[in-house]
């Protein structure tokens, strides 16, 4: 976690951080292990043809259901009738034939006219009205003809995304400048302006006229929201001490969002943002504890990732005098007691979920503070009910984190699906309810365990001192730690089943499982995560858990509010060759066989459950890709048993309940992305015949030292498709049809 000034740390390090040292009791706890030595090697590697079906690809973090969730009708067709794609490692977007995918909006898009077109040669400034860049989760918003909001408009509409973060290697976010960018500190100002620039959040108005899809440049909907938009502290944490900096003595706003990942839409119609991996940003002095009289906010630091001596990702403190520049650094350098001269306290704003009205420019931003600060994903709706409460069901996406849920002190009114003000709306049901942590079984069952000062664990706790609601909000990683909540492998992205209100979570990977523990930061497997491994990768092991896999609950007794649940593992993720008995679980097929799940959402038209890939196990096989599923439910499938043989000469058993095992007609490659992609962000028009798709980061291997040759990037993709100037890979929304005009995945 700590480098050297000289360098960034990377996306995938982002994203593989494990600052949780607690001793919780895990499934190894209550499990009968004999332990001794194992060694897993997975099966022979199996290769497929590369066959290229379509010419574009993704950047993916997708999104969830549309606001009024039904249980869908069944259609007429035949659902997943495709023809599987091949696994490939051509710097395109593959899709099934008979579909068309197309880029739509990528980096450096303008919004308005005024802005020049993007020549993607690291000149190109004005990001405050382009397209920001690793284009993440994002959902869909209908428009009339006419362009008024209207939740069934499938030929326009506005698309609302995330822009997570840059690709960037030794600080500098290198496609971004003309000669690579500064690569040691200090760095310049106007590259740290354009690099804070290009995250945060953007809307775009786009429009179908006959069979293809545009965006209109300088609509009244067209808006970025940077890091340094104004954005209000809203819920229990509004005006608390924790939040007091000098940029808000008051501790009630901040400036803007950042790392955003996956998204949510609310049953209002409000668009929902993650904020992830927003430690990294930050610096902290080599001496800031003592600083701080190493009183209890070092141990808060430290559990999120922001230890003394920390180095930031992108050196953007560094950029000048100025009070922007200043916010990156936690160091505790003013006379103040509370912070209202410094940015001590700064990385408390930051980690929510943020709320905004799409359609409405002149709507406040909000922070929602009751849903808990951690590395947020997507935020996933249970299905409304009118006269009960909602959920909101979330992850914590790095290793040996948790799976929460929030649940409404409102019972859901059916005259708030179409509100006259979707931001008061948000007050209503996001500002007041109860955060509960997992706790999962050896027994298939569960438990959701509130968050709240009346907990005597949480009282008691030894490692940190809560002072209050607010404070546990706050530090709920650390509260998750005192009623000891289950470890997770990074819980990513979660969906709604809409058919059953089933609630399914992709566990990405966790390199920090093994049979034979040393130190608090490795597990061995348990139930809900039974897998510990080595995977090869050519000649290179990947140890732990590196192929993920997705975990599906279903809420007992009281619905929404339950605090019971069973659950199962609906698929493993691993190459169809490698061990059935230890590795490939689910029985995958080379047309099924996948790595590293991330995004996921399901259909609220089709019910297909849509898993997207965020790989670095199996890329050497295959990019990363898009499944479609049709799963079954919640306990369709069987118990087994692994069995480890460890260090000690004896067995660690591990008992798991594996879902019903997918057939060809229920789990199929759908596509699959260029080069050193993420595929994320997933949105679909209300007819369900048009569907749009984010491709992140293609190309994001190509060194600093190969910025001025073009044939040494590793991907061109999307200028190789025949998009926008230049041949830097950029990030971008792809837009994908049915050349028959029918609905996606039928």
């Amino acid at each position: 976690m700590n480098k050297p000034n000289d360098l960034a740390i990377s996306a995938a390090d982002l994203n593989d951080i494990d600052s949780n040292a607690s001793h919780d009791n895990h499934f190894n706890s209550i499990l009968n292990a004999r332990l001794s030595r194992r060694n897993w090697l997975r099966g022979s590697a199996v290769t497929a043809a590369t066959a290229v079906m379509g010419s574009m690809g993704l950047s993916a973090c997708g999104g969830d259901s549309d606001p009024v969730a039904v249980t869908p009708t069944p259609p007429a067709e035949k659902l997943l009738a495709f023809t599987a794609v091949p696994k490939s490692l051509a710097d395109v977007v593959s899709v099934p034939a008979g579909y068309t995918a197309t880029a739509l909006y990528a980096l450096g898009d303008s919004l308005r006219s005024a802005t020049p077109a993007y020549k993607n040669d690291g000149s190109d400034t004005d990001f405050d009205n382009r397209a920001g860049d690793h284009h993440d989760g994002m959902e869909y918003y209908g428009l009339s003809a006419a362009g008024a909001p209207l939740a069934s408009g499938a030929e326009r509409g506005v698309l609302a995304m995330n822009h997570e973060a840059t690709t960037d290697e030794k600080l500098s976010s290198h496609f971004l400048h003309v000669n690579g960018g500064t690569t040691s500190l200090p760095r310049p100002a106007a590259e740290v302006d354009k690099e804070v620039a290009v995250h945060g959040l953007s809307v775009v108005e786009v429009k179908k006229t006959g069979s293809t899809w545009a965006t209109v440049n300088d609509s009244a909907f067209n808006r970025r929201v940077t890091p340094l938009t104004e954005i209000d502290i809203s819920g229990p944490v509004r005006g608390n001490a924790l939040l007091v900096t000098k940029f808000s003595p008051t501790g009630t706003r901040t400036r803007g969002t950042i790392n955003n990942c996956g998204t949510g839409k609310s049953p209002w119609g409000s668009y929902l943002t993650g904020e992830e991996n927003w430690a990294g940003y930050f610096t902290r002095s080599a001496t800031d504890n003592a600083a701080r009289g190493n009183d209890k906010s070092v141990a808060s630091l430290n559990r999120y990732g922001r230890s003394q001596g920390g180095a930031s990702r992108h050196g953007w403190e560094t950029g000048g005098s100025d009070d922007k520049y200043a916010r990156w650094n936690l160091s505790k350098i003013g006379a103040s007691s509370n912070g209202s001269d410094d940015y001590r306290n700064e990385l408390n704003g930051m980690g929510y979920i943020v709320e905004m009205d799409p359609y409405d420019k002149t709507k406040v931003i909000r922070k929602r503070t009751a849903l808990g600060r951690y590395a947020h994903e997507s935020a996933a709706f249970s299905v409304p009910t009118v006269g009960q409460q909602l959920a909101v069901y979330m992850g914590d996406d790095s290793r040996n984190e948790y799976i929460y849920k929030f649940v409404t002190t409102a019972v859901w009114a059916a005259a708030d699906a179409t509100p006259a003000d979707r931001i008061a709306t948000g007050d209503k049901y996001l500002d007041s309810g109860k955060l509960y942590v997992a706790k999962l079984a050896a027994d298939g069952s569960g438990q959701w365990i509130e968050l709240a000062m009346s907990n005597a664990l949480i009282q008691a706790y030894s490692g940190y001192k809560f002072a209050d609601l607010a404070d546990v909000l706050v530090n709920a990683r650390l509260a998750a730690d005192a009623v000891g909540a289950t470890k997770m492998d990074r819980p990513e992205w979660c969906s709604v089943n809409p058919a059953n209100g089933e609630i399914y979570y992709t566990l990405t990977n966790n390199s920090n499982r093994t049979v034979n523990p040393s130190g608090s930061s490795q597990l061995a497997p348990d139930s809900a995560n039974p897998r510990a491994y080595t995977d090869m990768k050519g000649a290179t092991a990947q140890n732990g858990n590196p192929n993920g896999h997705i975990i599906r609950f279903k809420e007992g007794t009281g619905a929404a509010a339950a605090t019971a649940f069973t659950w199962d593992v609906y698929l493993f993720g691993a190459e169809s060759g490698a061990d059935a008995s230890k590795i490939n679980l689910s029985s995958l097929t080379a047309d099924q066989d996948f790595s590293s799940p991330d995004g996921l959402a399901f259909s609220p038209y089709t019910g297909i459950c849509w898993i997207q890939t965020d790989d670095g196990a199996y890329t050497d096989v295959t990019n990363c890709m898009m499944l479609a599923a049709i799963p079954g439910k919640v306990g369709d499938g069987a118990k087994s048993t692994l069995n480890y043989a460890t260090a000690a000469g004896g067995t660690l058993a591990v008992d798991t309940f594996i879902g019903k095992k997918p057939t060809a007609d229920t789990l199929k490659r759908f596509l699959v992305g260029p080069v050193g992609s993420e595929i994320t962000g997933i949105s679909e028009t209300p007819d369900g015949k048009t569907m749009f798709i984010n491709i992140q980061h293609p190309g994001e291997t190509t060194s600093v030292a190969n910025i001025g040759d073009p044939t040494k990037y590793t991907s061109q993709w999307p200028s190789n498709a025949g998009y926008g100037a230049g041949k830097r890979p950029r990030s971008a929304t792809i837009v994908i049809t049915k050349n028959d005009g029918g609905r996606i995945g039928s």
